[in-house]
Formats: C-alpha cells, structure tokens, sequence
C-alpha cells in the first residue's frame, strides 16, 4: 500500500492517525458476545475459541476463562492477567460497504460526512476484530477499490490504511446504489455481515431488488450519515458554501424556502431510511459530530440472525 499523505485538515480528510486512534475507544468497550459454532439450521457460523485453533488475540482475563490459555508473557509484561483467543479458520467476516460519492464530501459541523464514514468504518472494523471476526471494506462511488478481509490487527489495521489511501485519491464518477451492491454480491469473499455506510443519495428503483438479494447471503446493518443542516429545518439567514473553489452565500428567509431546502438536503436520509423500513433493516442515523461507537455497537454486537 503506498504511503499516505500528510492531511491537510482532518476535517475534510481523512487522517490515518486518527482512524488508529480509535482502537483505544473501542477496546475500552465492553466487547462483542461469543457466539456458539453449535450447528442449527439456518445460522450462520458462529465464533468459538480454543486449543488448537489459530490464535486471534489476548484480552483481559475474564472470570471462567480456561487458565490453561493464559498469555504468561503479556500478563508478566503489563501485570494483569491476560487470557489468549483462538478462533477457527471459518471465522466471521465483516465487509464494510462503504459510499465515497460527491455528496458525501460536505459538512457544515465537525467534518464531512466522508471523514465521519470514516470514522464509523474504523470503528467497525476494530470492533469486529476485537470479536474474532476478519473485516475487509468495499467502497463504492467516486472510489471503487476491495481490501478482502483479514483477520486480527493486520486486518483493521489495513482498513484504516485503506481509508485514508483512498480518501486522498482522485475521486472518479458517482455510482448508484444498486450498481454498488451488484458488485458486493460478487465480492463478499466469504462474508457472514454487511456494514453499510451512506448518505442515502445513491439510492436508487433497483436498490431494493439488489438488496433483497444481499440480505439472502448476509447479515446487512445500515448506519446513514447525515450533516446537521440534513436533519432539520435551518433557521433563517444567509449560509456560505463552497464547492469545487467556489464560495457562494445562500439566502433562506422564508418558510417554503426553508422547508424546500430541508427537504432536498434530507431525501438520500428518508430514501436509504424507506429502504431499511421496506426490508426490515436495522438502521442507525449519525450526524457529524457523533461517537460512532455505540451505533456501532448496537448493531454488530447484537446477538446474531439464528
């Protein structure tokens, strides 16, 4: 992977250090149930952890765990006790669908919303991990590339690289949502959940076909992302922007005005919002100033689909 630029601003770039930083937030966080490998029709396979199986990682040793995979050297290095997890090589596997369009390059609070999906995606992937699960990401729209997941350290951490390498590439042209799952379809190597992370605008007629036929093969979990000025009704007054170098004020003074405008910012939120409803999703909404964690959190570390 090639080095990653110096950011500019972290709140308009993506910035790696920052993506890393976020490891410590989640290990502090009560982590994701282990789930049984026991066999039942219909469930995905879950995580089990034990002699002879691939080592995952260490953690803080928990009342009941097996003495006999405690970690000597890690519990002597930081004087507590530390227990090893193993995990089959048929592990979970998150892939993050993540949306890089134009339109998620705008933010009037904190950052853009490309930085903030950027967030969420790290989030996910060290929460993942932390679970025995590998992660890999998809992004889609103005960036198409893969990082295929991987187990462990190594495979948040080459998600966090992969972000903040593709944030600072040339972005190409938009793509929809439904094109976007076609090629998740194609490309899930494997994975058990889906993680997608959007502003709702590329949704399109065909999302829903497509998506019915991502829910068939997967677990799929939504976060929107949404700038402040997308959630509610602005206030009257005159607002600057900027797009592509160019500053231009924007006069909101009358009712309509403003409700037309609150209207037109929302709708990728209400279409991708209308798209979970009509599939019976589970959907969390963030705005650019949130903590991803506990969104995070709530969806991926639920008890799984049985």
């Amino acid at each position: 992977m090639s080095a990653v630029p110096v950011v500019a601003d972290p709140r308009v770039n993506v910035a790696l250090p920052e993506l890393l930083a976020l490891r410590s937030r989640v290990t502090r966080a009560a982590p994701p149930p282990l789930v049984s490998r026991a066999p039942r029709s219909g469930q995905r396979p879950g995580r089990l952890h034990g002699r002879g199986m691939d080592y995952a990682e260490s953690r803080v040793y928990q009342a009941g765990d097996d003495v006999r995979r405690m970690d000597w050297r890690l519990t002597a290095r930081s004087g507590v006790a530390h227990t090893k997890l193993f995990q089959e090589e048929r592990e979970g596997r998150l892939l993050v669908l993540l949306d890089t369009n134009a339109s998620m390059r705008f933010g009037t609070r904190a950052r853009f919303k490309s930085v903030q999906a950027a967030r969420v995606a790290a989030t996910a992937a060290w929460y993942a991990i932390r679970g025995g699960d590998r992660v890999g990401v998809l992004a889609f729209g103005g960036s198409r590339h893969l990082l295929r997941p991987q187990g462990g350290p190594r495979g948040a951490l080459g998600v966090c690289g992969a972000l903040a390498t593709w944030d600072a590439m040339p972005a190409g042209a938009d793509e929809s949502l439904s094109a976007a799952l076609q090629r998740a379809g194609r490309l899930m190597h494997g994975a058990s959940r889906v993680l997608l992370i959007s502003d709702g605008f590329a949704v399109d007629e065909a999302a829903y076909g497509r998506m019915l036929g991502l829910v068939n093969k997967a677990e799929v979990r939504i976060i929107t992302v949404a700038d402040p000025l997308e959630m509610a009704e602005p206030p009257a007054g005159r607002y600057p922007f900027a797009h592509r170098g160019v500053h231009y004020d924007l006069a909101l003074h009358g009712e309509r005005q403003r409700a037309e405008f609150a209207h037109t910012l929302g709708a990728g939120r209400a279409r991708l919002g209308q798209l979970a409803s009509q599939l019976g999703l589970r959907q969390r909404t963030l705005d650019t100033s949130a903590d991803p964690l506990d969104a995070v959190i709530d969806l991926l570390g639920a008890a799984r689909k049985r």
